[in-house]
């Protein structure tokens, strides 16, 4: 689009044929900041409490931005274009100051010492804000002191999440900017769902039409709604329907309808409650009521003949010092389980080792100490065909305890009570104990009560009966336990809580039900507390998405359990006009149209959900509430597209073919997938190609730092792929005239993007895009060029897309993959270094001296040094790097490097850059500048050669390095080489 031209009305798809905002403009800094600010929100994520087990949900705020970008058009001026985008995601300084504002960022106080306040007695009184004081009025103070702020993430760390606030008060100033920009095509708009409704009209004559065939948790579905688009989610997991089903009919519904669950969930707490009082199974004779049982192993030593309770620690509780002593009973050869609160320090360390210890049951009696490893106890083999088992009993369908001779028993060893007094309290006053014979017939009480009534629950789907299906994560309760069934992963108090939930079961309660039994089961850890008041508690089962057989475990009893039930149902209620459709369907099988496509598909090494939501699947088969009861109630994992290979590949072209089809010929496709190796994207991109799609345009999102469980502490970036229908017919193309065309192609980008950059950072004071953005729009503009065939070299890409890998083969989406990396790296130099420089540097030189130009300017992410390092070739970036913390991620200093790492057998060593950082230890120490001199001479055969290329690296190290010793001997060696006479 250039020349505007006036129009007062809408003309139906007068953009039909206009790209996409998001194909040349994109924030994407900005939306990095923001989905990880979304992600330490932790449990305060809007769509988390829905299902908290399902940790793979896109980011809200990056679905929102990718609708946006892909329902906006470009007009000829970019920087404008970038300017209302920021405003409609919140991102620009007005939107900063009321995010802030929204957060009380600044008191009274903190804002005099921030700015100038001529007359403060107009807005405070004497340590706060004047009651007659508006919050406009408040804002024109917050803006100044926002101005103070250099960067964008310093102002927005201030404020609360754009989804916080009250969208009419946060987007009241954006609109009068939106329609002015937009008066050419008609758009008078006064919220985001107007203005997601008039740009689909303009582009495909109705409300825009957003669809995820593997809808998971809901996400994208959930926020392609709430601004306003009509929503299509399918999935082939029932569990992920129904997290889907929850986001629109729980967090997103009304709050009158809201209000209704909260009342529902309130009675079914109280029924369920008031059942297992009848009971009488948690409560004492002196009406202290039980909070949680603490359980473990317990085997018979070999050794010894005694029977040992197993934990891999008797350490209960921080808050009071409080554990658990094993005090033996000669007669019994048994052991009595003591709690001792108030341990001393010594007492607690001991109580740290458990029995458990590094795979072996560990004991000391009579102070012999016994050290029996796990597997002897299983009886773990191997026959004479290599396959392994053991000889653990495999538990029938009727069992839900142990058997009296098996090889691990379970015991009740803790009891966590609630004074009868303190019960209505906000915080109840707490004790840990021993059980005590009362407390034992209790639990004698509850296993004959579900014994007696186990069969008729599983008959009426109150419990499961359903078998355990072997698999990568199944596997293990069936090798471990002997469970074969998917209740034996649940103790007798956990049935009976269960069942009786389960006999009040409606669409919304499922939810809850999920979350519950995700939160107390025979896999839940028992936390020790983790702060003040905080005695320990139940942690959750899929904390990193697998099953873990635990020897002990925390049980919550009925009023731990119940409190899920109580609290307020949170919400963020979907507008009244959008239609949402929902289907329980394998996404080849997709059933409607959709104008854009959001999807994050399963590859690689994603999470088994298709195994472990098994554990949910169970509970929820039989009988399934009524909104629920037309989808399949089984994992289907042979349909699942999982893994790699030629059957994912299969799977994955026929699920975005289907797409393809079922979207207009100016529709979008949005496919987001974790930044891997380049396995994955040739893999992906032979994928998309093959469907008939073209890539557009490509985004690199930082979107969160990781747990050290999950990942390692690394941080997890996300690419967004862009990609529209390839034009009809044949077109044939060879790879000796694709690499020009994509070499020219990559350079047109970055230099459009470069420019841009330059414009913004002389308005604004911060460029638009960083290295990582115009990498990535590199690799994208290859990509479009390269995906625009249908047949290269004489081979079609439906064939190229299917046929198997080679281990170590390089396809030709590797090599254009790699031209547009040579391509922008030779662009990207960094400022203070010439391009001829440049050009003569190693992989290994331009990484490092690229990264500490990226230090000057603060940067310390680990994404940036693990993108370049791939750019650039990088055998193993590691050892260069003196800090790989995700957020913390510096190179070594000059005086970090060992002598071994400079060695010409390391990769920096045999480098000049490497023979640099040697001369520089060497001044450092005091060497004379001209024996270090001599030495490079005789060291390196073309030494007069490169002499000017030394002189450069070390005048760009004397500006960048951070260390002040370093610049000082830079400039001393750079100053001696520089005036080197020829002969001396």
């Amino acid at each position: 689009m250039h020349a505007k031209t006036i129009t007062t009305t809408l003309t139906p798809l007068a953009l039909k044929d206009a790209p996409a905002l998001i194909e040349t403009v994109f924030p994407a800094q900005k939306v990095s900041f923001e989905a990880q600010s979304e992600r330490k929100a932790v449990a305060a994520q809007t769509l988390t409490g829905l299902g908290s087990y399902w940790k793979g949900r896109k980011p809200l705020i990056l679905v929102r931005a990718i609708v946006l970008g892909s329902l906006l058009p470009p007009t000829d001026d970019a920087e404008a274009d970038l300017a209302i985008f920021e405003k409609l995601m919140a991102f620009d300084d007005e939107g900063l100051a009321r995010r802030a504002l929204a957060a009380n960022a600044y008191s009274a106080t903190m804002l005099q010492e921030v700015i100038p306040i001529s007359d403060p007695e107009r807005y405070f009184s004497g340590r706060g804000w004047r009651r007659d004081i508006t919050d406009d009025e408040k804002l024109v103070l917050y803006r100044r002191a926002l101005t103070t702020l250099s960067s964008y993430e310093e102002k927005a760390s201030l404020g609360k999440r754009p989804e916080e606030l009250d969208q009419d008060w946060l987007f009241s100033p954006v609109w009068p900017e939106v329609n002015r920009h937009y008066a050419h095509l008609g758009v008078n708009v006064q919220s985001l769902p107007e203005l997601v409704e008039q740009f689909g009209i303009l582009r495909y004559g109705h409300r825009p039409r957003v669809g995820d065939t593997f809808s998971g948790g809901g996400s994208i579905p959930f926020e392609a709604a709430r601004i306003g688009c009509d929503a299509y989610a399918s999935d082939l997991n029932p569990v992920a329907c129904m997290l889907t089903w929850g986001a629109f009919n729980i967090v997103g519904a009304s709050a009158k309808s809201r209000a209704e669950i909260e009342k529902e969930y309130g009675a079914v707490a109280k029924a369920v409650s008031t059942a297992i009082d009848s009971l009488g199974v948690e409560k004492d004779a002196e009406g202290n009521q039980a909070k949680a049982f603490l359980y473990c192993l317990e085997t018979r030593c070999p050794e010894s003949g005694w029977l040992v309770p197993m934990s891999p620690t008797w350490v209960i509780s921080k808050n009071g010092n409080i554990i658990a002593q094993l005090v033996p009973d000669h007669a019994s050869k048994r052991f009595d389980i003591r709690i001792k609160s108030g341990a001393t320090a010594e007492e607690m360390r001991e109580a740290t080792a458990g029995t458990v210890q590094d795979g072996n049951l560990q004991y000391q009696l009579d102070g012999k100490t016994f050290r029996i490893p796990i597997r002897t106890l299983r009886g773990d083999f191997r026959d004479s065909q290599g396959n392994t088992g053991n000889r653990l009993r495999q538990w029938g369908k009727e069992d839900f305890a142990a058997a009296p001779n098996d090889v691990f028993q379970e015991r009740l060893y803790a009891i966590h009570w609630i004074t009868k007094d303190s019960l209505k309290d906000a915080r109840p006053k707490t004790y840990f104990a021993s059980p005590t014979d009362a407390d034992l017939e209790r639990e004698r009480r509850v296993n004959a009560i579900v014994a007696e009534n186990l069969t008729r629950w599983q008959e009426e789907g109150l419990v499961p009966d359903m078998a355990i299906e072997p698999g990568d994560k199944t596997d293990e309760p069936i090798r471990t336990r002997g469970w074969t069934h998917w209740h034996h992963l649940f103790n007798a108090r956990q049935l009976l809580l269960y069942a009786e939930l389960k006999k009040h079961a409606s669409a919304t309660l499922s939810l809850s039900l999920c979350q519950m039994i995700n939160t107390s089961a025979r896999l839940t850890r028992w936390t020790i507390g983790d702060g003040p008041g905080r005695s320990g508690g139940t942690k959750q089962v899929f904390d990193n998405q697998a099953l873990n057989v635990l020897f002990n475990y925390g049980c919550r009893a009925s009023i731990y359990l119940l409190d899920a039930l109580t609290g307020k149902v949170g919400g963020s209620s979907i507008p009244n006009g959008p239609r949402l459709e929902q289907r329980c369907l394998p996404a080849a099988e997709i059933s409607s149209n959709c104008d854009i496509f959001i999807t994050d598909p399963p590859y690689a090494d994603a999470v088994n959900y298709h195994e472990i939501t098994e554990f949910f699947i169970a509970w929820l088969r039989k009988n399934p509430p009524q909104q629920f009861a037309d989808w399949v109630w089984d994992s289907r994992r042979a349909l699942a597209i999982k893994g790699s290979g030629e059957d994912f590949r299969r799977g994955m072209v026929a699920a975005y073919k289907a797409m393809a089809e079922h979207m207009p010929d100016n529709g979008m496709q949005c496919v987001m997938f974790t930044h891997q190796d380049t396995g994955v994207w040739g893999d992906l991109i032979g994928i998309f190609w093959a469907a008939g799609l073209q890539v557009v345009a490509a985004w690199y999102i930082a979107t969160e730092t990781t747990s050290e469980l999950k990942k390692g502490g690394y941080v997890q970036g996300t690419v967004i792929l862009m990609l529209k229908k390839r034009a009809a017919g044949e077109r044939t193309g060879f790879k000796q005239r694709l690499l020009p065309a994509v070499r020219q192609e990559v350079a047109r980008q970055i230099e459009t993007m470069m420019h841009l950059n330059d414009t913004v950072k002389a308005h604004h004071g911060e460029p638009v895009f960083n290295d990582s953005d115009l990498q990535m729009a590199g690799y994208a503009a290859a990509l479009k060029v390269l995906t625009a065939y249908t047949h290269i070299g004489g081979e079609d890409v439906t064939s190229f897309a299917l046929r198997p890998r080679v281990r170590g083969e390089v396809t030709v989406v590797d090599e254009i993959v790699q031209q547009a990396a040579e391509t922008a790296s030779s662009l990207l130099v960094p400022e203070g270094l010439t391009a001829d420089a440049w050009a003569k540097l190693t992989g290994i030189e331009r990484f490092v001296l690229r990264m500490l130009d990226m230090e000057t300017t603060g940067s310390a992410k680990l994404d940036n040094y693990q993108n370049f390092a791939k750019a650039f070739h990088v055998e193993d970036y590691a050892r260069v790097m003196g800090d790989m913390r995700p957020n913390h991620a510096r190179l070594k200093r000059v005086s970090e490097y060992a002598s071994r790492e400079l060695t010409d057998a390391t990769e920096i060593g045999a480098t000049r850059l490497g023979r640099l950082i040697i001369a520089l230890q060497q001044l450092l120490k005091d060497t004379e500048p001209q024996v270090i001199v001599d030495q490079m001479r005789g060291e390196m055969a073309d030494f007069l050669e490169v002499r000017p290329l030394l002189v450069d690296v070390l005048t760009f190290i004397e500006r960048k390095s951070p260390e002040p010793e370093v610049r000082t001997a830079a400039e001393v060696l750079g100053a001696r080489l520089k005036n080197l006479r020829f002969g001396e």
